[in-house]
């Protein structure tokens, strides 16, 4: 039983208003191609506009054609990242603009060194279950940005990746790099390493280039997130019903256009809407407002049958501290209770503030400990221990026991970084903070983890495509 703010009735008022939201007021696509095709399959479309009506019965049929579950595969294909089969998968952020090499310092621009320490550190963290880049390297030019990081990730973890896509142009290169990879086009198919993420711009918008990529991307039925960033107040209005609304209508539209591309393309359905904060005037990553967004939007995914990812288990904090752990940690854990499928972007300090390995390293004790809130309880004769409570009796002991041996360690969770010494021991070991611990983690993991290398000949065909989009792609 997964937790819900919705009941039935209220799921169904936010979708039939989304309906009535594509339907009477629409959308802006900028793609000739795509307005077409929404005209040949009875919308109303103002090709001169770019805006199309969708008629609520033709949403719903593209809908159902959406595929519903899908896989990703690291280039270690043992390491999986599954949705919409129950399992929850966290993956750190796809890039920012800003790095903060720890917290307190200045923050600089990203640069491709900071996509191979990212990587490799979400590498040797077990629970980050897809490495994103962290960083959108500057000085590398945009045409050709995303071929050099998705190749750096390719070389830094085993792990499925995350990255930004740009246009359609460098999204055939990234198509290439999965071939060489995987060996033949027919595996590239079958073992999908990356996806990219449609994010339409709210209110009712969409981006011509991350529509026109997915032509490419189609070609092996890459999987499509499609998560609009609705902000309460600001690109949509300032009520929890009507952002929502507004939300799934976008999110909707999307899914018509991965399949008016290609029937069948899997979808993950990105429910990330966010409130607007009148004071500071910027957007809030994890108010009481998000947790709810976090468990409403996975309902409405689950009732469309669709995995779903949410923005859960970030903060607006600057540092790994009290506020940092009650944001992330509560947002965290209503998203999982709801049942969704990942959680992103793992190692952002504040709102899109910059990347922070010492956030990620809090954020993966956080999500240690809210899996195992989330685990299966064992009810056995075994773990019920009657025999053993008849033979310890009133005012016994069961801490020499052989039982207790036994089940212990898979019983207790024990944490990394949370420290349950007594105050004695805290103050002779430093009376270190978080923060502190954080970092001493972050230092020994960049300092002695190496991953699994890339064979020598891929790894030179590899740098050969991106040596060929470089020239290619040039400004």
């Amino acid at each position: 039983m997964f937790a819900k703010v919705l009941t039935k009735p209220q799921i169904d008022q936010i979708h039939q208003a989304s309906l009535s939201i594509l339907e009477r007021t629409g959308v802006i696509i900028p793609h000739e191609e795509i307005l077409a095709k929404f005209g040949k399959h009875g919308a109303v479309v103002n090709a001169k506009e770019n805006h199309v009506k969708i008629p609520s019965e033709l949403v719903m049929e593209l809908v159902s054609k959406a595929g519903k579950n899908f896989t990703l595969y690291g280039r270690d294909i043992s390491n999986k990242a599954e949705f919409g089969s129950g399992k929850r998968n966290y993956n750190t952020t796809a890039g920012q603009a800003f790095w903060i090499d720890n917290i307190g310092d200045n923050r600089r621009y990203t640069c491709m060194d900071d996509v191979t320490t990212a990587v490799k550190f979400s590498d040797a963290l077990d629970q980050i279950t897809i490495p994103g880049a962290m960083a959108d390297p500057h000085e590398i030019p945009v045409e050709w940005r995303c071929v050099a990081v998705a190749t750096e990730a390719i070389k830094n973890t085993s792990k499925p990746i995350m990255f930004w896509f740009h246009d359609r142009a460098s999204a055939k290169y990234l198509i290439d790099l999965l071939i060489a990879l995987r060996g033949d086009e027919k595996k590239a198919e079958t073992y999908p390493l990356f996806f990219p993420f449609l994010e339409p711009i709210s209110p009712l918008s969409f981006p011509f280039n991350g529509i026109d990529l997915l032509f490419e991307t189609a070609r092996l039925n890459i999987p499509v997130p499609i998560g609009p960033m609705a902000q309460m107040g600001l690109s949509a209005p300032s009520t929890l019903a009507g952002t929502m609304a507004q939300e799934n209508a976008e999110v909707l539209a999307g899914i018509c256009v991965t399949q008016l591309i290609r029937e069948g393309m899997p979808i993950c359905y990105g429910g990330i809407c966010h409130a607007f904060d009148m004071k500071t005037v910027q957007m809030i990553f994890s108010g009481p407002e998000q947790a709810i967004f976090s468990v409403a939007m996975s309902q409405m995914g689950k009732f469309y049958g669709f995995p779903v990812y949410i923005n859960a288990g970030l903060t607006d904090s600057k540092s790994p501290d009290a506020q940092a752990g009650l944001e992330c940690g509560l947002t965290l854990a209503m998203g999982a209770a709801a049942g969704a499928d990942i959680f992103g972007h793992m190692g952002i300090c504040g709102m899109d503030q910059a990347s922070s390995l010492d956030f990620l390293i809090m954020q993966s004790e956080i999500i240690s400990y809210v899996e195992s809130m989330m685990r299966t309880i064992n009810f056995t004769k075994e773990t019920f221990a009657m025999d053993l409570i008849d033979e310890t009796g009133p005012k016994g002991s069961f801490l020499h026991k052989q039982h207790t041996r036994k089940h212990f360690r898979k019983e207790l969770w024990f944490p990394s970084l949370l420290d349950r010494r007594d105050y004695k021991a805290w103050r002779e070991k430093g009376t270190k903070t978080m923060e502190q611990r954080c970092r001493e983690r972050k230092d020994e993991i960049i300092a002695n983890y190496k991953p699994m290398q890339l064979p020598n000949d891929i790894a030179r065909e590899l740098d050969e495509i991106v040596r060929t989009a470089k020239q290619n792609l040039k400004q």
